[in-house]
């Protein structure tokens, strides 16, 4: 079997306590395993480059391309584990402990990696505490003046199975700064007679995790600063009924939200334990902004009746105490975690629309002098909702200020890539504007990674002006990996795949995103991309329904009156088909077949056939 030697950065860790867990209940134990794996764990190691090499029922050996992504991931698992932990009895939690070492290993043809590299990881994180990340003295040369980490050096420890000594570093996460923490996170008993508990003299620093009673408390005195992006807490929902099992079922419904929020990256959403200090108690939301430091707050209730279950919600802003937006939802008991599972998607995905627009309006009263990278951006978002060029000026302009303060803002190239399209598109196809579209789309791309919305906006970009059709869905499925309850990917994936991809996933997307965001000022992508999937597959009168829709919600649109022009002719309604090439050439009177024909080439076959045969039987100049 083919094999290659090379130096690697492994991580191993283990659950604390494994059998004892499994043994008082496996099924939960599995489930809760399961859910950490696809919420946390997985995503973690996607964020720092993690390739996991094998799994074991209860732990994972992963790779990384440095070790300081090893170590910044260790940490975010651990500290997401403290805080899902907090408020559980000792016996229900669950620990992990990780190792971490930089060495030699075999790369088997298979991708499985073998050798001292690999062994000596797996005995560090033997001897690493609950909670704790063991570093080897290697692994710690690489980061201790990379990363801010408070470490105690435990000394030469002799490893299970190990020749030689390995001198052993080890992190305790959420240890206060410069604490002796050699006890609490030393080895296990019996690892070694000799370990140095000492401090290092020039300690690396992590934050502690805040106590949130604590917090709570002196938050009545000094209030928390608002962070400098939109801050959300998802309170514990109200059991109305008073079942316990109900009550099992609402904190496991706002866990769900929280989660999904969590992966939309602008926002800053408040960890579970402290939002669930305020569980059982009367709240005032306005005290709740101000001791947890949050603009919105989202509360709700379950009440069980019979064998129908009740499940409502509403978000507040904090400042003001104005209701956002509040929704009620009702279900079958049977069916009780499929409903959990829908309004969880259905919640997260109409809170981000209802902030931005929320947050657009708080920029708008900002002093000029005020306004920062953020604000800027928020500010131009109304002017590209109307994809005409006049309109996507003004946003430019700002999009372009914004950049200036922060040149790898993702999302700002994304939208400016979109405001150049609209002026390549309907403002005479300027070559100058083509290519600035392009080097704007492809940096939100390369500074968007963990940004949905910059990916799935550029996305259109690569489609239209790039034409390639691949990069736009790989952008598209990058977005939707990192949120899927994003309702704008789910709409700008329905308008790539209706205009150059697979008409069922156009359709799938498309309704997925209304179902999402059903009043998104967005939500004219979802019909026209129904439309056009609807004329590709020849049902003119379908298709004219959809893209009406379309231009009611998006009256200045003049690429949806091409579409309707080409339905309308293709149904056989010349008459109404002229009229809608009047209203095209009012909207645009500079407009001409030729070039545009020109510039869909990108477009499936059958949709160019559809749009060029309309526009030619409408009389509209070449």
């Amino acid at each position: 079997m083919a094999e290659t030697r090379k130096l690697a950065a492994i991580l191993v860790a283990d659950v604390v306590g494994y059998s004892r867990l499994a043994g008082a209940d496996e099924d939960r134990i599995l489930a809760r395993l399961r859910a950490l794996r696809s919420d946390l764990i997985d995503p973690t190691l996607a964020v720092h480059n993690g390739r996991v090499v094998k799994r074991t029922g209860d732990g994972a050996l992963v790779e990384f391309r440095s070790v300081v992504d090893a170590v910044k991931c260790a940490i975010e698992i651990q500290n997401a584990m403290v805080e899902r932990n907090a408020g559980l009895p000792p016996e229900r939690r669950i620990e992990f402990r990780i190792g971490i070492h930089l060495g030699d290993v075999v790369e088997e043809s298979d991708g499985d990696l073998m050798g001292d590299g690999v062994n000596i990881a797996a005995r560090l994180e033997g001897v690493a505490a609950p909670g704790a990340i063991a570093l080897s003295e290697d692994a710690y040369r690489q980061v201790r003046a990379r990363l801010d980490l408070s470490v105690s050096d435990l000394g030469a420890t002799q490893l299970k199975n190990i020749a030689e000594p390995i001198r052993v570093y080890s992190l305790q996460v959420g240890a206060a700064p410069g604490t002796n923490v050699g006890a609490t996170v030393g080895m296990t008993a019996g690892a070694t007679a000799g370990a140095n508990a000492e401090t290092m003299a020039a300690p690396i620093q992590v934050a502690p995790q805040a106590n949130p009673v604590t917090r709570t408390q002196d938050a009545a005195t000094a209030p928390l600063a608002m962070p400098d992006r939109p801050s959300i807490a998802v309170l514990p929902f109200q059991n109305l009924g008073g079942d316990p099992e109900q009550e099992y079922y609402a904190d496991g419904m706002v866990e769900d939200i929280i989660t999904g929020l969590s992966r939309i990256n602008w926002l800053f959403v408040i960890a579970r334990n402290s939002t669930f200090v305020y569980k059982g108690r009367a709240v005032d939301v306005k005290q709740v902004g101000r001791e947890l430091g949050v603009r919105y707050v989202l509360e709700g209730s379950v009440r069980k009746g019979g064998n129908r279950i009740r499940i409502t919600g509403q978000l507040i802003e904090t400042e003001t105490g104005a209701h956002l937006w509040a929704e009620r939802y009702d279900g079958a008991l049977e069916d009780v975690f499929d409903l959990q599972d829908r309004i969880s998607e259905t919640v997260i995905g109409v809170i981000e629309p209802n902030i931005r627009s929320a947050e657009i309006q708080r920029a708008r009263r900002k002093p000029p002098e005020n306004l920062g990278a953020y604000d800027l951006y928020l500010q131009a978002l109304p002017h590209m909702a109307s994809i005409m060029p006049e309109h996507a000026n003004i946003g430019i302009g700002l999009l372009e200020q914004a950049l200036r303060l922060d040149p790898e803002y993702a999302v700002a190239h994304a939208y400016l890539a979109w405001g150049y399209e609209m002026r390549v598109v309907r403002g005479g196809f300027n070559a100058a504007d083509r290519e600035a579209a392009m080097r704007h789309a492809r940096a939100a791309l390369a500074h968007g990674t963990d940004d949905p919305t910059a990916q799935a906006i550029a996305a259109l970009t690569m489609l239209h002006l790039g034409h390639d059709f691949p990069a736009a869905a790989s952008a598209v499925a990058r977005a939707l990996e990192l949120n899927n309850s994003c309702a704008i990917a789910y709409f700008f994936g329905a308008h790539i795949n209706a205009f150059s991809g697979d008409i069922a996933i156009a359709r799938d997307y498309a309704e997925r995103g209304l179902r999402l965001s059903p009043f998104d000022p967005l939500a004219w992508i979802a019909h026209m991309a129904k439309g056009l999937a609807d004329l590709r597959e020849r049902r003119p009168d379908a298709a004219v329904t959809h893209i009406a829709k379309a231009i009611q919600l998006n009256p200045r649109f003049s690429f949806l009156c091409i579409g309707q022009i080409g339905a309308f002719v293709a149904a056989g309604r010349h008459g109404e088909a002229k009229a809608m090439a009047k209203r095209l050439l009012e909207l645009e009177p500079n407009f001409r077949s030729g070039p545009f024909l020109g510039f869909a080439a990108f477009c499936a076959p059958e949709l160019q056939e559809a749009l060029a045969t309309g526009l030619r039987e409408a009389g509209l100049p070449e």
